[in-house]
Protein backbone atom coordinates (compact mmCIF):
# COMPACT_ATOMS: atom_id res chain seq x y z
CA UNK A 1 0.00 0.00 0.00
CA UNK A 2 1.43 3.36 -1.00
CA UNK A 3 2.27 6.04 1.54
CA UNK A 4 -0.33 8.39 0.09
CA UNK A 5 -3.07 5.79 0.45
CA UNK A 6 -1.99 4.99 4.01
CA UNK A 7 -2.32 8.63 5.05
CA UNK A 8 -5.78 9.00 3.54
CA UNK A 9 -7.11 5.82 5.08
CA UNK A 10 -5.99 6.89 8.56
CA UNK A 11 -7.55 10.32 8.26
CA UNK A 12 -11.18 11.15 9.14
CA UNK A 13 -13.87 10.39 6.58
CA UNK A 14 -15.35 13.56 5.16
CA UNK A 15 -19.08 13.31 5.48
CA UNK A 16 -20.08 15.49 2.55
CA UNK A 17 -17.75 13.72 0.14
CA UNK A 18 -19.69 10.46 0.23
CA UNK A 19 -23.16 11.44 1.48
CA UNK A 20 -24.15 13.63 -1.46
CA UNK A 21 -26.57 12.02 -3.89
CA UNK A 22 -26.67 14.56 -6.73
CA UNK A 23 -29.56 14.27 -9.14
CA UNK A 24 -27.20 15.11 -12.00
CA UNK A 25 -25.43 11.86 -12.67
CA UNK A 26 -21.72 11.94 -13.27
CA UNK A 27 -19.64 9.13 -14.69
CA UNK A 28 -15.99 8.37 -14.45
CA UNK A 29 -15.12 4.84 -15.37
CA UNK A 30 -11.91 3.26 -16.55
CA UNK A 31 -11.11 -0.13 -18.04
CA UNK A 32 -7.96 -1.74 -19.30
CA UNK A 33 -4.64 -3.28 -18.31
CA UNK A 34 -1.17 -2.24 -16.94
CA UNK A 35 -0.57 1.51 -16.34
CA UNK A 36 0.96 4.18 -14.11
CA UNK A 37 -0.01 7.21 -12.04
CA UNK A 38 1.92 10.45 -12.51
CA UNK A 39 4.65 11.11 -10.01
CA UNK A 40 4.56 13.97 -7.56
CA UNK A 41 7.03 16.19 -9.43
CA UNK A 42 4.30 18.65 -10.30
CA UNK A 43 1.95 18.32 -7.34
CA UNK A 44 -0.16 21.33 -8.26
CA UNK A 45 -0.98 20.05 -11.73
CA UNK A 46 -1.63 16.53 -10.47
CA UNK A 47 -3.98 17.73 -7.76
CA UNK A 48 -5.88 19.77 -10.35
CA UNK A 49 -6.37 16.65 -12.43
CA UNK A 50 -7.36 14.61 -9.39
CA UNK A 51 -9.95 17.18 -8.30
CA UNK A 52 -11.54 16.99 -11.71
CA UNK A 53 -11.27 13.19 -11.62
CA UNK A 54 -12.96 13.07 -8.21
CA UNK A 55 -15.78 15.36 -9.31
CA UNK A 56 -16.55 13.08 -12.24
CA UNK A 57 -17.25 9.75 -10.53
CA UNK A 58 -20.10 10.71 -8.20
CA UNK A 59 -22.63 8.52 -10.02
CA UNK A 60 -23.43 6.61 -13.18
CA UNK A 61 -26.21 7.06 -15.66
CA UNK A 62 -26.62 5.77 -19.16
CA UNK A 63 -29.30 5.26 -21.76
CA UNK A 64 -31.74 7.12 -23.90
CA UNK A 65 -33.51 8.62 -20.92
CA UNK A 66 -30.54 10.79 -19.92
CA UNK A 67 -31.48 14.44 -19.97
CA UNK A 68 -28.08 15.94 -20.68
CA UNK A 69 -26.84 19.05 -22.39
CA UNK A 70 -25.13 18.77 -25.73
CA UNK A 71 -21.37 19.04 -25.35
CA UNK A 72 -19.85 22.30 -26.47
CA UNK A 73 -18.77 21.98 -30.11
CA UNK A 74 -15.13 21.90 -31.02
CA UNK A 75 -14.08 24.47 -33.58
CA UNK A 76 -14.18 22.54 -36.88
CA UNK A 77 -11.12 21.67 -38.91
CA UNK A 78 -10.30 23.53 -42.10
CA UNK A 79 -10.40 27.17 -43.06
CA UNK A 80 -13.66 27.30 -44.98
CA UNK A 81 -15.90 29.57 -42.93
CA UNK A 82 -18.95 28.39 -44.86
CA UNK A 83 -18.53 24.91 -43.40
CA UNK A 84 -18.23 26.01 -39.78
CA UNK A 85 -21.91 26.15 -38.89
CA UNK A 86 -22.84 22.81 -40.43
CA UNK A 87 -19.82 21.04 -38.93
CA UNK A 88 -20.45 22.46 -35.47
CA UNK A 89 -24.11 21.46 -35.71
CA UNK A 90 -23.12 17.97 -36.78
CA UNK A 91 -20.88 17.59 -33.73
CA UNK A 92 -23.43 19.06 -31.31
CA UNK A 93 -26.08 16.68 -32.61
CA UNK A 94 -23.76 13.77 -31.84
CA UNK A 95 -22.99 12.86 -35.44
CA UNK A 96 -19.20 13.13 -35.36
CA UNK A 97 -17.39 9.83 -34.82
CA UNK A 98 -15.08 11.44 -32.30
CA UNK A 99 -14.04 14.72 -30.71
CA UNK A 100 -10.31 14.16 -30.69
CA UNK A 101 -7.52 11.61 -30.58
CA UNK A 102 -4.60 11.83 -28.15
CA UNK A 103 -1.47 9.75 -27.69
CA UNK A 104 -0.39 9.32 -24.06
CA UNK A 105 3.24 8.34 -23.66
CA UNK A 106 5.23 7.41 -20.56
CA UNK A 107 8.00 9.97 -20.10
CA UNK A 108 10.71 10.04 -17.47
CA UNK A 109 10.12 12.35 -14.53
CA UNK A 110 12.40 15.34 -13.93
CA UNK A 111 14.59 13.41 -11.52
CA UNK A 112 14.70 10.42 -13.91
CA UNK A 113 13.60 7.95 -11.24
CA UNK A 114 10.32 6.86 -12.83
CA UNK A 115 7.87 7.42 -15.70
CA UNK A 116 4.72 9.53 -15.83
CA UNK A 117 2.00 9.69 -18.53
CA UNK A 118 2.02 12.75 -20.76
CA UNK A 119 0.05 13.67 -23.88
CA UNK A 120 2.50 13.72 -26.79
CA UNK A 121 0.08 13.98 -29.73
CA UNK A 122 -3.39 15.41 -30.21
CA UNK A 123 -5.69 15.54 -33.23
CA UNK A 124 -7.17 18.02 -33.90
CA UNK A 125 -4.58 20.33 -32.39
CA UNK A 126 -5.68 22.49 -29.50
CA UNK A 127 -5.06 25.66 -31.50
CA UNK A 128 -8.07 24.92 -33.73
CA UNK A 129 -10.44 24.75 -30.76
CA UNK A 130 -12.50 27.68 -29.59
CA UNK A 131 -10.76 29.84 -26.97
CA UNK A 132 -13.33 29.23 -24.26
CA UNK A 133 -12.65 25.49 -24.52
CA UNK A 134 -8.92 25.51 -23.97
CA UNK A 135 -8.86 25.80 -20.19
CA UNK A 136 -11.51 23.13 -19.67
CA UNK A 137 -9.92 20.84 -22.23
CA UNK A 138 -6.56 21.17 -20.47
CA UNK A 139 -8.13 19.92 -17.23
CA UNK A 140 -9.88 17.08 -19.01
CA UNK A 141 -6.72 15.99 -20.79
CA UNK A 142 -4.88 15.89 -17.45
CA UNK A 143 -7.55 13.50 -16.15
CA UNK A 144 -7.37 11.39 -19.30
CA UNK A 145 -3.72 10.57 -18.63
CA UNK A 146 -4.82 9.00 -15.33
CA UNK A 147 -7.45 6.91 -17.11
CA UNK A 148 -4.99 5.69 -19.73
CA UNK A 149 -2.49 4.61 -17.07
CA UNK A 150 -4.45 4.07 -13.82
CA UNK A 151 -2.58 1.27 -12.04
CA UNK A 152 -0.14 3.30 -9.96
CA UNK A 153 2.88 1.05 -10.61
CA UNK A 154 6.42 1.99 -11.60
CA UNK A 155 6.86 1.25 -15.26
CA UNK A 156 10.07 -0.07 -16.76
CA UNK A 157 11.04 -0.28 -20.45
CA UNK A 158 9.75 -3.45 -22.12
CA UNK A 159 10.71 -5.48 -25.18
CA UNK A 160 7.33 -7.24 -25.42
CA UNK A 161 3.85 -5.95 -24.57
CA UNK A 162 0.49 -7.36 -25.62
CA UNK A 163 -1.68 -4.72 -27.33
CA UNK A 164 -5.00 -4.19 -25.56
CA UNK A 165 -8.11 -2.04 -25.89
CA UNK A 166 -10.21 -0.59 -23.06
CA UNK A 167 -12.61 2.26 -22.39
CA UNK A 168 -13.74 4.83 -19.86
CA UNK A 169 -16.64 7.26 -19.61
CA UNK A 170 -16.58 10.87 -18.41
CA UNK A 171 -19.67 12.86 -17.57
CA UNK A 172 -19.04 16.49 -16.83
CA UNK A 173 -20.69 18.37 -13.98
CA UNK A 174 -23.12 19.99 -16.42
CA UNK A 175 -24.33 16.52 -17.44
CA UNK A 176 -22.61 16.28 -20.83
CA UNK A 177 -21.04 12.89 -21.43
CA UNK A 178 -17.98 11.74 -23.33
CA UNK A 179 -16.53 8.27 -23.86
CA UNK A 180 -12.85 7.47 -23.95
CA UNK A 181 -11.55 4.52 -25.97
CA UNK A 182 -7.94 3.50 -25.42
CA UNK A 183 -5.48 1.12 -26.97
CA UNK A 184 -2.18 0.50 -25.24
CA UNK A 185 0.72 -0.90 -27.23
CA UNK A 186 4.46 -0.87 -27.53
CA UNK A 187 5.54 1.96 -29.84
CA UNK A 188 7.77 1.28 -32.84
CA UNK A 189 11.50 1.13 -32.29
CA UNK A 190 14.29 -1.14 -31.15
CA UNK A 191 15.24 -2.20 -27.67
CA UNK A 192 13.28 -1.86 -24.45
CA UNK A 193 10.73 0.99 -24.27
CA UNK A 194 7.63 1.82 -22.24
CA UNK A 195 4.15 1.32 -23.76
CA UNK A 196 1.99 4.18 -25.00
CA UNK A 197 -1.78 4.68 -25.20
CA UNK A 198 -3.95 5.92 -28.04
CA UNK A 199 -7.14 7.48 -26.73
CA UNK A 200 -10.18 8.59 -28.74
CA UNK A 201 -12.71 10.86 -27.02
CA UNK A 202 -16.24 10.60 -28.39
CA UNK A 203 -19.83 11.27 -27.37
CA UNK A 204 -20.73 7.89 -28.88
CA UNK A 205 -20.80 4.61 -26.94
CA UNK A 206 -19.89 1.74 -29.27
CA UNK A 207 -16.91 -0.24 -28.02
CA UNK A 208 -16.76 -2.81 -30.82
CA UNK A 209 -16.78 -0.18 -33.54
CA UNK A 210 -14.00 1.86 -31.95
CA UNK A 211 -11.94 -1.30 -31.45
CA UNK A 212 -11.96 -1.74 -35.22
CA UNK A 213 -10.94 1.92 -35.65
CA UNK A 214 -7.96 1.25 -33.37
CA UNK A 215 -6.95 -1.69 -35.57
CA UNK A 216 -6.65 0.79 -38.44
CA UNK A 217 -4.82 3.35 -36.29
CA UNK A 218 -2.33 0.72 -35.11
CA UNK A 219 -1.75 -0.47 -38.68
CA UNK A 220 -0.88 3.08 -39.74
CA UNK A 221 1.21 3.74 -36.64
CA UNK A 222 3.52 0.89 -37.66
CA UNK A 223 4.21 2.75 -40.91
CA UNK A 224 4.36 6.33 -39.65
CA UNK A 225 2.59 8.70 -37.26
CA UNK A 226 1.89 10.86 -40.31
CA UNK A 227 -0.35 8.11 -41.72
CA UNK A 228 -2.77 8.44 -38.80
CA UNK A 229 -3.72 12.05 -39.55
CA UNK A 230 -5.47 11.60 -42.96
CA UNK A 231 -7.35 8.53 -41.72
CA UNK A 232 -8.65 10.28 -38.60
CA UNK A 233 -9.49 13.37 -40.67
CA UNK A 234 -11.72 11.31 -42.98
CA UNK A 235 -13.23 9.49 -40.03
CA UNK A 236 -14.02 12.73 -38.22
CA UNK A 237 -15.84 14.05 -41.27
CA UNK A 238 -17.80 10.85 -41.93
CA UNK A 239 -21.46 10.62 -40.82
CA UNK A 240 -22.04 8.30 -37.89
CA UNK A 241 -24.23 5.40 -39.08
CA UNK A 242 -27.66 4.62 -37.66
CA UNK A 243 -28.07 1.29 -35.78
CA UNK A 244 -27.62 -1.61 -38.19
CA UNK A 245 -26.10 0.60 -40.90
CA UNK A 246 -22.57 0.85 -42.32
CA UNK A 247 -20.34 3.75 -43.26
CA UNK A 248 -17.34 3.32 -45.56
CA UNK A 249 -14.07 5.23 -45.15
CA UNK A 250 -11.56 5.44 -48.00
CA UNK A 251 -7.94 5.56 -46.86
CA UNK A 252 -4.63 5.36 -48.72
CA UNK A 253 -1.75 3.24 -47.43
CA UNK A 254 1.63 3.16 -49.20
CA UNK A 255 2.30 -0.11 -51.06
CA UNK A 256 -1.32 -1.18 -50.42
CA UNK A 257 -3.14 1.54 -52.28
CA UNK A 258 -6.59 2.87 -51.38
CA UNK A 259 -8.49 0.74 -48.87
CA UNK A 260 -12.20 0.88 -48.09
CA UNK A 261 -12.86 0.40 -44.38
CA UNK A 262 -16.43 -0.60 -43.45
CA UNK A 263 -17.70 0.38 -39.99
CA UNK A 264 -21.04 -1.12 -38.94
CA UNK A 265 -23.13 -0.35 -35.86
CA UNK A 266 -25.00 -3.22 -34.15
CA UNK A 267 -28.76 -3.27 -34.68
CA UNK A 268 -29.44 -3.28 -30.92
CA UNK A 269 -27.85 0.11 -30.25
CA UNK A 270 -28.55 -0.01 -26.50
CA UNK A 271 -26.25 -3.05 -26.27
CA UNK A 272 -23.49 -1.85 -28.58
CA UNK A 273 -21.14 -1.03 -25.69
CA UNK A 274 -21.63 -4.44 -24.05
CA UNK A 275 -20.34 -7.99 -24.45
CA UNK A 276 -21.84 -10.46 -21.98
CA UNK A 277 -19.39 -13.25 -22.89
CA UNK A 278 -16.73 -12.19 -20.38
CA UNK A 279 -19.28 -12.00 -17.55
CA UNK A 280 -20.40 -15.60 -18.09
CA UNK A 281 -16.84 -16.81 -18.66
CA UNK A 282 -15.90 -15.50 -15.23
CA UNK A 283 -19.02 -16.44 -13.26
CA UNK A 284 -21.48 -19.32 -13.14
CA UNK A 285 -25.07 -18.48 -14.03
CA UNK A 286 -26.17 -18.78 -10.39
CA UNK A 287 -23.40 -16.39 -9.33
CA UNK A 288 -24.40 -13.88 -12.01
CA UNK A 289 -27.90 -13.90 -10.47
CA UNK A 290 -26.46 -13.15 -7.04
CA UNK A 291 -24.54 -10.19 -8.44
CA UNK A 292 -27.65 -9.03 -10.30
CA UNK A 293 -29.70 -9.28 -7.10
CA UNK A 294 -27.21 -7.12 -5.20
CA UNK A 295 -27.06 -4.59 -8.05
CA UNK A 296 -30.81 -4.33 -8.45
CA UNK A 297 -31.07 -3.35 -4.77
CA UNK A 298 -28.25 -0.82 -5.29
CA UNK A 299 -25.71 -2.31 -2.94
CA UNK A 300 -21.96 -1.79 -2.82
CA UNK A 301 -20.21 -4.22 -5.17
CA UNK A 302 -16.48 -4.59 -5.84
CA UNK A 303 -15.13 -6.78 -8.64
CA UNK A 304 -11.61 -8.18 -8.34
CA UNK A 305 -9.44 -9.36 -11.25
CA UNK A 306 -5.89 -9.38 -12.52
CA UNK A 307 -6.89 -8.34 -16.03
CA UNK A 308 -8.22 -4.79 -16.18
CA UNK A 309 -10.00 -5.49 -19.44
CA UNK A 310 -11.95 -8.21 -17.64
CA UNK A 311 -13.04 -5.74 -14.96
CA UNK A 312 -14.21 -3.25 -17.55
CA UNK A 313 -16.26 -5.70 -19.59
CA UNK A 314 -17.87 -7.34 -16.56
CA UNK A 315 -18.91 -4.10 -14.87
CA UNK A 316 -20.42 -2.72 -18.08
CA UNK A 317 -22.27 -6.02 -18.51
CA UNK A 318 -23.67 -5.96 -14.97
CA UNK A 319 -24.91 -2.40 -15.47
CA UNK A 320 -26.56 -3.47 -18.75
CA UNK A 321 -28.47 -6.26 -16.98
CA UNK A 322 -30.45 -3.55 -15.18
CA UNK A 323 -32.06 -2.27 -18.41
CA UNK A 324 -34.53 -0.50 -18.68
CA UNK A 325 -33.28 0.94 -15.39
CA UNK A 326 -29.91 2.64 -15.03
CA UNK A 327 -27.32 2.54 -12.28
CA UNK A 328 -27.46 5.89 -10.49
CA UNK A 329 -24.41 5.76 -8.26
CA UNK A 330 -20.61 5.59 -8.32
CA UNK A 331 -19.35 3.51 -11.25
CA UNK A 332 -15.58 3.09 -11.80
CA UNK A 333 -14.45 0.16 -13.93
CA UNK A 334 -10.87 0.49 -12.74
CA UNK A 335 -10.15 2.30 -9.49
CA UNK A 336 -6.67 3.88 -9.69
CA UNK A 337 -4.62 3.03 -6.63
CA UNK A 338 -4.38 6.71 -5.82
CA UNK A 339 -8.18 6.74 -5.31
CA UNK A 340 -8.57 3.35 -3.63
CA UNK A 341 -10.23 4.85 -0.56
CA UNK A 342 -13.41 5.25 -2.63
CA UNK A 343 -14.16 1.72 -1.37
CA UNK A 344 -14.93 3.28 2.03
CA UNK A 345 -17.86 5.25 0.62
CA UNK A 346 -21.09 4.25 2.42
CA UNK A 347 -23.19 4.90 -0.69
CA UNK A 348 -23.83 2.31 -3.46
CA UNK A 349 -21.14 1.67 -6.03
CA UNK A 350 -19.88 -0.66 -8.76
CA UNK A 351 -16.08 -0.72 -8.63
CA UNK A 352 -13.32 -2.64 -10.37
CA UNK A 353 -10.15 -3.23 -8.34
CA UNK A 354 -6.93 -5.00 -9.29
CA UNK A 355 -6.33 -8.17 -7.33
CA UNK A 356 -2.99 -6.90 -6.03
CA UNK A 357 -5.00 -4.30 -4.08
CA UNK A 358 -7.35 -6.88 -2.54
CA UNK A 359 -6.08 -6.32 1.01
CA UNK A 360 -7.24 -2.70 0.79
CA UNK A 361 -10.89 -3.65 0.23
CA UNK A 362 -11.53 -6.79 2.28
CA UNK A 363 -11.68 -4.88 5.57
CA UNK A 364 -15.00 -3.40 4.44
CA UNK A 365 -18.37 -4.87 5.46
CA UNK A 366 -21.94 -4.74 4.14
CA UNK A 367 -20.86 -5.20 0.55
CA UNK A 368 -20.24 -7.85 -2.09
CA UNK A 369 -16.67 -8.54 -3.25
CA UNK A 370 -16.60 -10.71 -6.37
CA UNK A 371 -13.44 -12.47 -7.56
CA UNK A 372 -13.36 -12.78 -11.36
CA UNK A 373 -9.89 -14.30 -11.67
CA UNK A 374 -9.39 -17.79 -13.11
CA UNK A 375 -7.45 -19.17 -10.14
CA UNK A 376 -9.96 -18.03 -7.51
CA UNK A 377 -10.65 -20.30 -4.55
CA UNK A 378 -14.01 -18.66 -3.83
CA UNK A 379 -16.15 -16.37 -5.97
CA UNK A 380 -17.56 -14.19 -3.20
CA UNK A 381 -14.72 -13.05 -0.96
CA UNK A 382 -17.05 -10.83 1.10
CA UNK A 383 -20.85 -10.98 1.06
CA UNK A 384 -23.85 -9.98 3.12
CA UNK A 385 -25.23 -13.51 2.91
CA UNK A 386 -28.75 -12.95 1.60
CA UNK A 387 -27.90 -12.53 -2.09
CA UNK A 388 -29.33 -15.93 -2.98
CA UNK A 389 -32.74 -15.11 -1.47
CA UNK A 390 -33.35 -11.62 -2.88
CA UNK A 391 -34.98 -12.63 -6.18
CA UNK A 392 -38.34 -14.48 -6.28
CA UNK A 393 -37.52 -18.23 -6.64
CA UNK A 394 -39.86 -18.87 -9.61
CA UNK A 395 -38.56 -15.90 -11.58
CA UNK A 396 -34.98 -16.81 -10.76
CA UNK A 397 -35.56 -20.27 -12.21
CA UNK A 398 -37.04 -18.72 -15.36
CA UNK A 399 -33.95 -16.55 -15.83
CA UNK A 400 -31.65 -19.57 -15.48
CA UNK A 401 -33.70 -21.53 -18.02
CA UNK A 402 -33.59 -18.62 -20.49
CA UNK A 403 -29.83 -18.27 -20.03
CA UNK A 404 -29.31 -21.92 -20.99
CA UNK A 405 -30.42 -21.09 -24.54
CA UNK A 406 -27.34 -18.88 -25.03
CA UNK A 407 -25.33 -22.02 -25.75
CA UNK A 408 -27.05 -22.07 -29.14
CA UNK A 409 -25.85 -18.57 -30.09
CA UNK A 410 -23.02 -18.08 -32.56
CA UNK A 411 -22.42 -14.30 -32.54
CA UNK A 412 -21.91 -11.59 -29.92
CA UNK A 413 -25.13 -9.90 -31.02
CA UNK A 414 -27.15 -13.12 -30.55
CA UNK A 415 -25.59 -13.75 -27.14
CA UNK A 416 -26.30 -10.19 -26.01
CA UNK A 417 -29.91 -10.46 -27.13
CA UNK A 418 -30.55 -13.77 -25.32
CA UNK A 419 -28.99 -12.56 -22.07
CA UNK A 420 -30.60 -9.12 -22.09
CA UNK A 421 -34.06 -10.52 -22.82
CA UNK A 422 -33.77 -13.02 -19.96
CA UNK A 423 -33.35 -10.17 -17.47
CA UNK A 424 -35.73 -7.87 -19.32
CA UNK A 425 -38.53 -10.42 -18.87
CA UNK A 426 -37.78 -10.42 -15.14
CA UNK A 427 -38.59 -6.70 -14.97
CA UNK A 428 -41.62 -7.15 -17.23
CA UNK A 429 -43.07 -9.71 -14.80
CA UNK A 430 -42.20 -7.81 -11.61
CA UNK A 431 -42.92 -4.15 -12.44
CA UNK A 432 -44.31 -4.19 -15.99
CA UNK A 433 -47.75 -3.15 -14.73
CA UNK A 434 -46.48 0.23 -13.48
CA UNK A 435 -48.27 2.31 -16.18
CA UNK A 436 -51.71 1.38 -14.80
CA UNK A 437 -50.79 3.01 -11.50
CA UNK A 438 -49.67 6.39 -12.80
CA UNK A 439 -52.81 8.50 -12.43
CA UNK A 440 -53.52 11.83 -14.12
CA UNK A 441 -56.11 14.13 -12.53
CA UNK A 442 -56.28 16.63 -15.40
CA UNK A 443 -54.99 16.74 -18.96
CA UNK A 444 -51.53 18.32 -19.17
CA UNK A 445 -50.78 17.83 -15.49
CA UNK A 446 -48.02 15.66 -14.08
CA UNK A 447 -48.99 12.08 -13.26
CA UNK A 448 -48.86 10.60 -9.76
CA UNK A 449 -47.58 7.08 -9.11
CA UNK A 450 -49.71 5.13 -6.62
CA UNK A 451 -46.93 3.12 -5.03
CA UNK A 452 -48.94 1.17 -2.47
CA UNK A 453 -51.64 0.10 -4.93
CA UNK A 454 -48.89 -0.86 -7.39
CA UNK A 455 -47.19 -3.46 -5.22
CA UNK A 456 -50.44 -4.60 -3.57
CA UNK A 457 -51.66 -5.65 -7.03
CA UNK A 458 -48.93 -8.31 -7.25
CA UNK A 459 -50.40 -11.74 -6.50
CA UNK A 460 -47.19 -13.61 -5.68
CA UNK A 461 -46.06 -13.01 -2.12
CA UNK A 462 -42.36 -13.50 -2.89
CA UNK A 463 -42.55 -11.17 -5.91
CA UNK A 464 -44.41 -8.56 -3.88
CA UNK A 465 -41.75 -8.76 -1.16
CA UNK A 466 -39.02 -8.14 -3.75
CA UNK A 467 -40.87 -5.27 -5.45
CA UNK A 468 -41.43 -3.48 -2.11
CA UNK A 469 -37.65 -3.29 -1.79
CA UNK A 470 -36.95 -2.50 -5.43
CA UNK A 471 -39.30 0.50 -5.59
CA UNK A 472 -37.20 2.17 -2.90
CA UNK A 473 -34.15 2.32 -5.16
CA UNK A 474 -33.02 5.44 -6.98
CA UNK A 475 -33.08 3.67 -10.33
CA UNK A 476 -36.79 2.88 -9.99
CA UNK A 477 -37.54 6.29 -8.51
CA UNK A 478 -35.96 8.10 -11.48
CA UNK A 479 -37.71 5.80 -13.94
CA UNK A 480 -41.10 6.61 -12.40
CA UNK A 481 -40.35 10.33 -12.17
CA UNK A 482 -39.78 10.42 -15.91
CA UNK A 483 -42.99 8.47 -16.52
CA UNK A 484 -44.92 10.91 -14.31
CA UNK A 485 -43.67 13.81 -16.43
CA UNK A 486 -44.89 12.22 -19.66
CA UNK A 487 -48.39 12.58 -21.03
CA UNK A 488 -50.60 9.47 -20.86
CA UNK A 489 -50.50 7.26 -23.93
CA UNK A 490 -48.60 4.35 -25.51
CA UNK A 491 -44.94 4.14 -24.53
CA UNK A 492 -42.11 3.42 -26.96
CA UNK A 493 -39.09 1.15 -26.69
CA UNK A 494 -38.26 -2.53 -26.33
CA UNK A 495 -39.30 -2.68 -22.65
CA UNK A 496 -42.80 -1.50 -23.43
CA UNK A 497 -42.96 -3.82 -26.44
CA UNK A 498 -42.16 -6.77 -24.17
CA UNK A 499 -44.76 -5.61 -21.65
CA UNK A 500 -47.46 -5.59 -24.34
CA UNK A 501 -46.40 -9.02 -25.57
CA UNK A 502 -46.56 -10.40 -22.01
CA UNK A 503 -49.97 -8.86 -21.36
CA UNK A 504 -51.32 -10.30 -24.61
CA UNK A 505 -49.98 -13.73 -23.69
CA UNK A 506 -51.67 -13.55 -20.29
CA UNK A 507 -54.96 -12.70 -21.97
CA UNK A 508 -54.66 -15.63 -24.37
CA UNK A 509 -53.77 -18.03 -21.56
CA UNK A 510 -56.75 -16.78 -19.53
CA UNK A 511 -59.06 -17.27 -22.51
CA UNK A 512 -57.86 -20.85 -22.99
CA UNK A 513 -58.63 -21.69 -19.35
CA UNK A 514 -62.21 -20.51 -19.78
Amino acid sequence: MSEAVTRRRKGPLKKNRWSEQPRVNLISDVAGKHSAIPSGDDEGERQGALKRFSAMWSSFRRGKRDKVKDPEPSEPLGTEAADNTSRQHRYVSGQYFFEYLVVVSLKKTKDGSSYEPQITYQFPKRDVMARFQKEEEEKTLKAITLFCFPEGINWAPLTEYHSETFSFVLTEIDGSRRNGYCRRLLPGGKGARPPEAYCIISSLACFGLFSKIFDEVEKRRQISMAMIYPFMQKLREAPFPAPGNTVEIKSFIPESGTEIISLTRPLDSWLEHVNFATLFNCLKDEDVLKVFAAAVLERRIIFIADELGTLSQVIHAVAALLYPFTWQHTFISIVPEILIDVVMAPTPYLLGVQKRLLDLVTDQSDLLVVDLSEEKTETFIVSIGDEDSILPPKLKTEILEALCTRQQTSTVEELNRVVSEAFLHFFVKTVGHYASYVKYSHAGERGVFEKRSFYKAIESKTTRHFVKKFIQTQMFDLFIQEVEQQQPGPQQGIFHKKILEYQEKKKRDKTKKH
